[in-house]
């Protein structure tokens, strides 16, 4: 049984097997399907939904798992751990996205300069239920807006993150948890943003915000900083740009403020005395 003193390098060496393991059960199951048909295929998709369903759906009882293995004691129940409950869940749903947008001040500027009409007319239909009706049904959009947002911040952070933060402490278990993403896709800009949703997700203690800027993030794609440049109006956009991070900044750790969220539980996994910056 692994315990905080004697047992700490048997606590390491499984929970990060466990992440490991996890994360190639969540790959895994993208490429259990064989296929020549493309990866944005209908067919493909849904099959795919069906396979990465079903883990992240087991992936609490991995969690699980791991605790009875280790004999950690958490204290809070599991799915408060993983950050799903009620207390705080508006503002955790609100200011990180707020947070987010804002960091993309840029590239919003730059779509509302160079698609002004078109941006209108959607704030219009956004109103109308036929299309979301069509969104719905749209598998690639079901993809990249609800279901890899949703399945990859449950697996990658709030069932990683519980078993992790015990053998590394909080602000090292930021930095960590997206290596095993990295492991499994590839170590680029992901890299960056897993870390980012892992800070959302210990700061706030829910998951919803990590879910809600994954999936805008996903709309909005890498910001395209090139076509700034090259764009008629170049110094007003990069000008938003700048003053999108700048603010960014300025509103990271106020936002965040874990205040404003109630008990954060997963905070309890680690020394008192350890990572505490980041639980205040």
């Amino acid at each position: 049984m692994a315990d905080r003193s004697g047992g700490a390098a048997e606590l390491c060496s499984v929970s990060v097997a466990s992440c490991l393991l996890l994360a190639c059960g969540y790959v895994g199951s993208l490429y259990v399907w064989r296929s020549r048909l493309p990866r944005d295929h209908p067919t493909v998709i849904k099959r795919r939904f069906t396979s990465v369903l079903i883990v992240s759906a087991l992936s609490p009882f991995w969690v699980w798992a791991w605790r009875q293995y280790t004999g950690f004691k958490t204290g809070p129940s599991l799915l408060l751990l993983m950050g799903v409950h009620l207390e705080g869940i508006f503002a955790a749903a609100c200011f990180p996205l707020l947070l987010t947008m804002v960091l993309f001040f840029g590239p919003l500027i730059q779509l509302l300069t160079d698609y002004s009409r078109e941006f209108i007319d959607g704030l219009k239909m956004f109103r109308d239920p036929r299309i979301w009706g069509n969104c719905l049904a749209d598998m690639r959009w079901m993809r990249n807006q609800v279901v890899a947002p949703l399945t990859e911040e449950l697996v990658f952070r709030a069932c990683m993150l519980p078993m992790l933060v015990p053998c590394t402490g909080l602000s090292r278990a930021i930095v960590t948890c997206p290596l095993f993403f990295g492991v499994v896709f590839q170590f680029s800009y992901t890299a960056v943003f897993g870390a980012y949703t892992a800070f959302i997700f210990i700061r706030t203690g829910h998951l919803i915000g990590p879910v809600l800027c994954h999936s805008f993030c996903n709309y909005m794609g890498f910001p395209a900083i090139g076509a700034a440049l090259e764009h008629p109006q170049k110094l007003v956009i990069l000008f938003f740009y700048v003053l999108g991070v700048i603010l960014f900044l300025l509103l990271l750790f106020p936002l965040t403020d874990p205040t404003l969220y109630g008990t954060l539980a997963i905070c309890h996994l680690t020394k008192p005395d350890t990572s505490t910056s980041v639980c205040t």
